[in-house]
Order: C-alpha cells, then structure tokens, then sequence
C-alpha cells in the first residue's frame, strides 16, 4: 500500500517572499491537497549570517493570507543540529566523505590548469576537480567535509521535467562547511527523511541540486521522495524573480491593498490553471488541478499583472 503524499513548503528566511516562491508554494500545496495528503513545513535557516530578523514570521503571515495552509508544527532547521552532526557521522562512518582544504581560489587555479576543465553548473559551481580526494591535502586551517559523489551520478525522472540524467552535475561537494556550518545538500535530506516526505516540489533552479541529494539518501539508506521542479517566473528584464534582484515582496501587495485573490489568481493563470484576470482562492483551484498539465518553461511576468504592483 502506497505511503500518504506527504509534501512540504521549505522556506529560507534571508528576506521576504516574492511571486517566484508563491508560484511554487501554490504547485506544492495543490499538489498535496488534490492528494488527499499532508504539506508540511519547514524554516530554513542554515545560514545565521544571512537570515534576517523578522522574516520567518513575515513567511508564516504571507502564506496564512494567501490560504495556503499547512498541517502540523513548523520544523526549524536551526534545532536540528544533533541529526545533522548524526548523519554526517554516519556518512563518514561508510566511507562516503573525506576532509577537503581547497579554497575556491584553490579550486580555480586547479581548474585553470587542467587540460580539461570540469565545468560547472549554474547555483552549484565549478565541478571539484578531486584534489583531496585522496587524502593528500593537509593545512592547518579547519577542513571542509565533501561527499563522495558515485561514478556514474543518480539519475531520475522528474514528475514535470522527465528523465534527468545526472552526469554533467556530479563531482564531489561539501556537505558541512569549514566554518562548521552544515551545506543545504546534507541538511534537506536529513530533513525530508525526518518529516516522512513523499514527494518534493520546489523552483526548476534547483534540478541540478537533485542527484547530489539522491545520492546521500542512498548513502543513508533510505527511500528518496519523488520530485516535481516548478519552470521559473520571470521579472520584465528576463531573469528569474529573486530576493537578490529586488523582487516585490507578497507583503507589499498585502499591505498595498491588494487582494490575495487576485495574486493568486494572476499566478494560476501563468500555471494555465484558469484564465488570465480570474481571481480565486487556493482551494478554488484543487478540483481542475492536473500537475500534467504544468508548463515546461519560464513564464514571463506581466510589466505590471492586474494593476497588482505597489505604487
């Protein structure tokens, strides 16, 4: 019998949430209702440098206003620093990591040197040329942890993309920093384990993301989710929404005066789940929901959607 669709919303709170991250959330929520299951959710906050103060409750605010619900108290990244450093032991336990000393300068003149240069991948990197590999490095400054990604890499299906083959995104890479911080690719995995999660949506930006984390659910021994990447919404000037690029926040519409209605509206329309200019609420939009029919590229953001945007 086929486990509960369990799914999740994994906000960062490094600022406020854009349209970009409301367009995914609705994805993953319909995803989960249309199932009959569970969305949970998870605060992200690996990084305390980057996180900023007020921004977890500002995450929670935006959603409850949208109605995108979710079941259960939120899981909070920064407690669970215990699984971690339990899975990273367990990790190094089979053999799966080694302590790496290369700086990204390091890493660069590596590069530069080589006959072929192992290139990168945009959001991971330049492809790690292996020089700890053998455990040849020694310094005295604290170590990164790498994990040693398999020959060949995971390969999978995503359930909006398709067959992804993992070969141009493999090469070894960090999963506890030499600050002593843990990588994203350790910890999400960790996480999904922990909350049971049966399937994960998120951005297409994070495909690449995909083999490195199936390849440390295998290493952990345990079943990975399935995965749904979401295209990205596009600013006017062509790139992708971020909170880098000055995005306008889902709290400046609400406070604007706008209706959630008409946000999400405007957003299921770029899903072509109704028409443009329809205004809906996110249960609405659950019956007619068939993650089928989801676009397989970006979709531009109108210069100015419904006459939404602040003034």
């Amino acid at each position: 019998m086929a486990s509960p669709y369990r799914g999740r919303f994994a906000p960062s709170p490094t600022g406020p949430l854009h349209l970009g991250h409301l367009r995914t959330f609705l994805v993953a929520w319909l995803r989960a209702r249309k199932a009959g299951g569970s969305i949970l959710m998870r605060m992200e906050d690996l990084d305390p440098p980057r996180v900023v103060a007020g921004a977890a409750e500002a995450i929670y605010r935006d959603l409850e206003w949208l109605g995108l619900s979710w079941d259960g108290e939120a899981m909070v990244q920064s407690d669970r620093t215990a699984a971690y450093e339990e899975a990273l032991s367990r990790l190094e336990s089979s053999g799966h990591l080694y302590p790496c000393i290369c700086s990204r300068k390091d890493i660069a003149a590596a590069i530069a040197g080589a006959s072929s240069a192992p290139h990168g991948v945009e959001g991971l990197g330049v492809r790690y040329p292996g020089t700890c590999r053998d455990g040849s490095g020694s310094s005295s400054k604290p170590p990164s942890i790498r994990f040693r990604m398999p020959e060949p890499p995971p390969t999978f299906v995503d359930e909006n993309a398709g067959p992804v083959d993992g070969h141009d995104w493999g090469g070894d890479f960090v999963v506890r920093r030499a600050d002593g911080l843990f990588a994203y690719q350790l910890a999400v995995v960790v996480d999904d384990i922990a909350q049971g999660i049966t399937e994960v949506v998120r951005g297409a930006d994070l495909l690449p993301s995909t083999p490195r984390q199936l390849a440390i659910f295998a290493a952990l021994g345990a079943t990975p989710p399935a995965f749904l990447h979401v295209p990205l919404l596009l600013g006017t000037d062509g790139r992708r929404l971020s909170k880098r690029f000055g995005s306008v926040a889902i709290g400046d519409y609400r406070e604007g005066g706008a209706a959630p209605q008409a946000l999400v509206g405007m957003l299921a329309a770029s899903l072509g789940l109704v028409a443009p200019g329809a205004e809906v609420m996110p249960e609405e939009l659950i019956p007619p929901f068939d993650a089928a029919l989801l676009p397989k590229e970006p979709a531009p953001l109108a210069p100015s959607p419904g006459g939404l945007l602040p003034s």
